[in-house]
């Protein structure tokens, strides 16, 4: 079982920072998943772990021991790649067994390793074929299995489903949690970009934000539990990266400070939010948001009209035009029939409704309501 720590960590290209200050440990045997936009560094980070970049400054440990000056294949890890790099004219057999040969294992430990990884990624019937014999699907599960013969301490992924199709990627994403459960011990470090793979794989999210050239800022918005980032985002940023569809955002001024939370006003609507003042003041300037699926519809005295309706199965995502700000509210209907241009009644549970500062920083619940969701 290795630890994984990361102390002080900055990369930079040229004079362009891509990560900083990045502090993190990842426990033994966890999955731990790094998400972000576009050019946050997240590929750049696993890179760094793997040792297929060095870092600009700071201290990645493995297994308690400094490996800034170790090779890659000294760092007991495997990586499997997005592109899935197989040798095209060797047998799957042959493909999951070359690192080991390149290691000078005997043939019965190659052959027993080969087996029982095929065994588990169900390619046992696929062992003679050659990659242009497989699916896109079955070519990545032969690159799992190759990092997997060799028994590492580490395995990290680099957005390994994004060249399957949507039926591919509930599949093997499903082969790839069975497979952490399997292998309990080793560490699972997985970049992606993709919402559900996170929220679905990950004991940890590390949710890491672009810098943009700005110095002195830590790359990384929040580390957490999936549902702890979905419920108790830190900040804006984090409550508007997860989630799909993301939470709605209006601006608001607070009214007063109550002994159940904060009252608002956001347009013409009076917004009650059960969250610690924290010394706002009223007249103060605030960001409030809520999630679609917490909007309670067809009851309140707030009003909204649909302008646009996503029909998604057992439920819709609707946007309504209201009173609350210019922007659409978005509300999850789960009754059938609403169509374009109905009226729909609202309103906001006090206990559901976050409250962001003038640094985009939340507010914290009341305690009677840390324990919700």
């Amino acid at each position: 079982m290795s630890e994984i720590r990361l102390q002080g960590i900055h990369k930079r290209f040229g004079g362009n920072p891509i990560l900083a200050d990045i502090n993190l440990t990842i426990a033994p045997g966890e999955f731990c998943v790094f998400i972000g936009p576009s050019g946050c560094g997240k590929s750049t980070l696993l890179r760094l772990i793997a040792g297929l970049d060095d870092a600009s400054g700071g201290e990645l440990y493995i297994d308690g021991r400094c490996v800034n000056e170790v090779p890659p294949a000294q760092r007991d890890v495997a990586m499997v790649f997005q592109s899935y790099a197989l040798y095209p004219h060797m047998t799957v057999y042959d493909n999951m067994a070359f690192g080991l040969r390149h290691l000078k294992l005997g043939k019965t430990e190659i052959e027993r390793r080969v087996r029982s990884a095929a065994e588990s990624l169900h390619l046992t019937a696929l062992l003679d074929r050659k990659p242009g014999a497989l699916s896109g699907g079955q070519r990545q599960r032969v690159a799992i299995g190759r990092a997997i013969v060799r028994q590492p301490k580490v395995f990290l992924f680099d957005e390994p489903l994004s060249n399957l199709d949507a039926s591919l990627r509930v599949k093997t994403r499903v082969e790839i949690a069975r497979l952490h459960r399997a292998l309990g011990s080793a560490s699972m470090v997985y970049v992606t970009h993709d919402q559900v793979e996170a929220m679905t794989l990950a004991d940890k999210i590390v949710l890491l934000k672009p810098l943009a050239g700005q110095e002195g800022v830590p790359s990384i918005a929040q580390v957490g539990h999936p549902l702890e980032l979905y419920h108790h985002p830190k900040n804006r940023f984090v409550a508007g990266f997860i989630g799909s569809p993301g939470m709605n955002f209006f601006p608001a001024g607070v009214s007063m400070a109550r002994s159940d939370g904060l009252q608002c006003q956001a347009g013409s609507a009076t917004v009650l939010a059960e969250v610690n003042a924290a010394g706002l003041v009223a007249g103060s300037a605030v960001t409030l948001g809520i999630r679609p699926e917490h909007v309670q519809v067809g009851e309140g005295s707030l009003l909204g009209r649909i302008t646009h309706l996503e029909h998604l199965g057992e439920h819709s995502y609707a946007y309504l035009d209201s009173d609350l700000s210019p922007a659409p509210l978005v509300v999850k209907l789960t009754a059938q029939g609403a169509v374009i241009g109905d009226s729909l009644r609202f309103t906001l549970p006090a206990d559901r409704v976050h409250v962001f500062d003038a640094a985009d920083e939340a507010l914290p619940r009341l305690a009677a309501n840390l324990a919700a969701a």
